[in-house]
């Protein structure tokens, strides 16, 4: 797996397939191979895949820490959320999300160009594998699973530059652009209930294949049915199609159960038996300063963890029963000293040394604040570790609001909070009675707690339509002023990043 991770990756090898046409994006590299070569073998098609799951935790850009999956959760999905605290008043455009309609900005261009890259390079392999030599049920399990990252690319796209489905109009605003070939030229986007349905289409198909090849993955980092159904759950419950969402949700998190507390306190770098999904991560294949666990693990030597430790919300700290496990994984500043404007614990106090005999891998020149996370870990300096997509507690907590929004009977959503919450062992004194908006709060409340920090929480307040409200110390929140603020759903193009420049100067019918 090194040794491939390494050598393998297909990215413009195979072709310089982007998301824009003519050459903005053209980034061949000088040991380009040709298609003839990577598609003559299933065994050189199969490494082409692992091209695929390469990207996703790669540098791109040369600059801004962009790492591939880790920045969509960090700066897309975490930063501009209700949960995530973090004392950076210079990142307040992102944090704020008032880049949505700035075209021209790198964080616009950023996951139009990193996904389109990773579908160029799939659409590669579902077009050129059935060349290969090699049996038809290893080109089958290929297909599926190129199938399956252009789904997954086409749902993160979605997301973003697409309207909630609330603002949609039944789905008929402008959604992405479907591209499932190797052209470049100008294509207009499909409104979003087309880009819905071509997500479907991938799924639908790559789970047949995957059905009739009748192989399995041996890796967590690869792809499979499970990862299929996942993907489904998700796209179905952000298009508010919640019979599909509860079916699917059932699905994916078959053979998955949930992780044990020791599994949960075990820092999320390392796959166990919940991960459904998760990129590969080694000490010899590290992007140093540059990875994901190097600006959020709250082990990293890397300056930007060390001076900028990420923060659970005061308010959602709060919310977390003293009997749940994971209320132990941030650090709760009660009775100990600290700067209430910031929620820094100098050297000198007992919340600083509390924080270090806690946690002892803390580096040692390691800043200290209220409500730092202990949840995520590296493996390895200055931040390696592998990076989860899926698992199976977000399968629960789908399943649960696709009930809920079916209207199905109150007790078949708190059995599932309650599996999820107490038969798990997170909180041996969880109970769920609740009903009407009260349960459906319960599982907002829930899904904020067990998915805190893995990239969901911008995601969520806008597929929601709730609005983004963070409060300053003074209010009784964790937010520094220019942080701390209320962003209404119909604000900033409607939390809609719209079409980077980059695309449009070059595809003439895209806007």
């Amino acid at each position: 797996m090194k040794k491939l991770l390494k050598n393998i990756l297909i990215v413009t090898a195979v072709s310089s397939i982007v998301s824009c046409k003519k050459s903005y994006l053209d980034t061949e590299p000088t040991n380009a191979i040709s298609i003839g070569t990577v598609f003559e073998t299933t065994d050189n098609a199969k490494m082409a895949v692992n091209g695929l799951a390469k990207m996703m935790t790669q540098q791109y850009l040369s600059t801004q820490g962009f790492n591939g999956e880790g920045t969509i959760k960090m700066y897309y999905g975490n930063y501009p959320g209700n949960h995530f605290s973090i004392n950076l008043s210079s990142w307040a455009p992102i944090i704020n999300s008032t880049y949505n309609d700035n075209t021209i900005s790198v964080y616009c261009y950023y996951p139009w160009y990193y996904y389109y890259k990773i579908i160029g390079n799939a659409n590669t392999i579902i077009l050129h594998v059935d060349e290969a030599t090699g049996a038809s049920t290893q080109k089958d399990f290929i297909k599926a699973q190129a199938l399956t990252y252009r789904a997954y690319c086409f749902l993160m796209l979605v997301q973003l530059y697409g309207n909630r489905w609330d603002d949609s109009h039944g789905g008929s605003t402008p959604g992405i652009v479907l591209r499932t070939d190797e052209s470049n030229g100008d294509q207009a986007r499909a409104n979003l209930e087309d880009s819905y349905k071509q997500i479907y289409a991938d799924l639908d198909q790559a789970i047949a294949l995957y059905t009739s090849s009748g192989l399995k993955r041996t890796k967590n980092y690869e792809v499979d049915a499970s990862v299929a159904y996942a993907i489904y759950a998700r796209a179905a419950l952000t298009r508010q199609d919640y019979a599909n969402a509860e079916t699917y949700a059932v699905k994916a998190m078959d053979g998955y159960p949930l992780m044990t507390n020791t599994e949960y306190n075990a820092g999320f770098c390392t796959p166990n038996r919940e991960w459904i999904w998760g990129s590969y991560g080694a000490s010899d294949e590290t992007l140093y300063f540059y990875s994901y666990f190097a600006y959020i693990a709250y082990n990293s030597s890397a300056s930007a963890v060390r001076t900028t430790p990420k923060m659970i919300s005061r308010e959602l700290y709060n919310k977390i029963p003293s009997t749940d496990m994971r209320r132990s994984l941030f650090l709760d500043p009660t009775g100990y000293t600290y700067t209430t404007s910031t929620g820094n614990a100098a050297s000198s106090t007992l919340l600083y040394k509390y924080a270090f005999t806690t946690r002892p891998s803390l580096n040692s020149t390691a800043s200290v604040y209220a409500y730092m996370q202990f949840k995520i870990a590296a493996n390895d300096q200055p931040g390696v570790g592998n990076l989860n997509h899926f698992r199976s507690a977000e399968m629960y907590l789908i399943e649960a609001e696709a009930k809920y929004r079916q209207g199905k009977p109150d007790a078949e959503v708190q059995n599932l909070l309650v599996a999820l919450n107490n038969t798990s062992g997170r909180n041996a004194s969880y109970t769920c009675t609740k009903t009407g908006t009260a349960l459906l709060d319960e599982i907002k409340l829930y899904r904020a707690i067990e998915l805190w920090g893995e990239g969901f929480d911008w995601f969520d307040m806008k597929r929601w339509n709730d609005p983004i409200n963070r409060k300053t110390y003074a209010n009784g929140g964790n937010f520094i002023t220019s942080l701390a603020l209320t962003i209404t759903p119909d604000a900033n193009n409607k939390w809609t990043w719209k079409l980077p420049l980059k695309e449009t100067d070059f595809n003439t019918l895209a806007e």
